[in-house]
């Protein structure tokens, strides 16, 4: 629950390429149990941002800290060993493979069954083998996708394989879940179920999330709090009505971004 989870701390995240800056000292806080969106016109950073979270990417200055574990410049998989867990925007499930070992893929890291024990179906490797199943089917029921279970992933519809996407990192047990636009490409009927099922994961598991989306109706409706970049900056951060209404957001999004004084005639 929320109050187990620590806060997603990120102060003054500095991201340089070949000279460029894509993060100019960005901070947030994830709350606990909270919906945390990171919006922003195209190039603004989130995507690196993201990259720095999970561990894709170092940053030449600040911190990432999740309660009072250092995740700054930790790989990815210690960072997902950590409780940490990203879904991409593109599909990256097995097309070939069932739903639920796709699904029992992200049960990986918590096995303590040896390659040994479990080839063998020793008791001990059997009994946590069943334990990851139930665990698989409770979470694809969460998700509603229950009945799919035996179907190869990639006969999925698009809208199915992307909660099947959020099922499988759910099944590492994360404590903070990183969704990079969850509701791209989708209908408006696959929008709101995802939407939904997001919900739930905040309300009902209290893991806390933070969403990069584009649809700001999808944003508005889940967001506990919003940051927004714009050209590696962060601009505006609060409330997802205060946040809308921000003279420096509308500007950023309706293109009149401010110029520098040097520039501006």
């Amino acid at each position: 629950m929320a109050s187990d989870i620590p806060p997603l701390a990120v102060r003054d995240v500095t991201v340089r390429f070949a000279g460029l800056t894509a993060l100019d000292a960005v901070s947030f806080t994830v709350r606990p149990g909270t919906v945390h969106a990171l919006i922003g016109p195209n190039g603004a950073g989130k995507s690196t941002c993201f990259n720095v979270l999970s561990g894709v990417c170092r940053p030449a200055a600040g911190s990432v800290r999740l309660g009072d574990q250092e995740l700054t410049g930790l790989p990815p998989h210690r960072i997902a060993g950590l409780g940490v867990a990203r879904i991409f925007q593109n599909l990256a499930l097995p097309p070939h493979a069932t739903v639920e070992d796709c699904l029992l893929l992200g049960r990986h890291r918590l096995t303590r069954a040896g390659f040994l024990a479990a080839g063998l179906r020793l008791p001990a490797a059997a009994r946590e083998d069943r334990r990851h199943r139930e665990r698989v089917r409770e979470i694809a029921a969460f998700v509603g996708i229950e009945g799919q279970l035996d179907r190869p992933a990639g006969s999925l519809p698009y809208g199915q394989q992307k909660l099947a996407e959020l099922a499988r990192a759910l099944c590492m047990e994360p404590r903070v879940l990183l969704l990079d636009e969850p509701v791209a490409g989708m209908t408006a009927d696959e929008r709101r179920r995802t939407a939904a099922v997001v919900a739930g994961v905040r309300d009902s598991l209290g893991i806390s999330i933070v969403l990069v989306e584009h649809d700001m109706g999808v944003v508005m409706r889940l967001a506990d709090a919003v940051t927004v970049l714009d050209f590696g900056r962060r601009i505006a951060d609060g409330a997802p009505g205060d946040v809308q209404n921000d003279p420096a957001v509308v500007r950023a999004y309706l293109g009149e971004r401010a110029e520098p004084e040097e520039n501006a005639s």
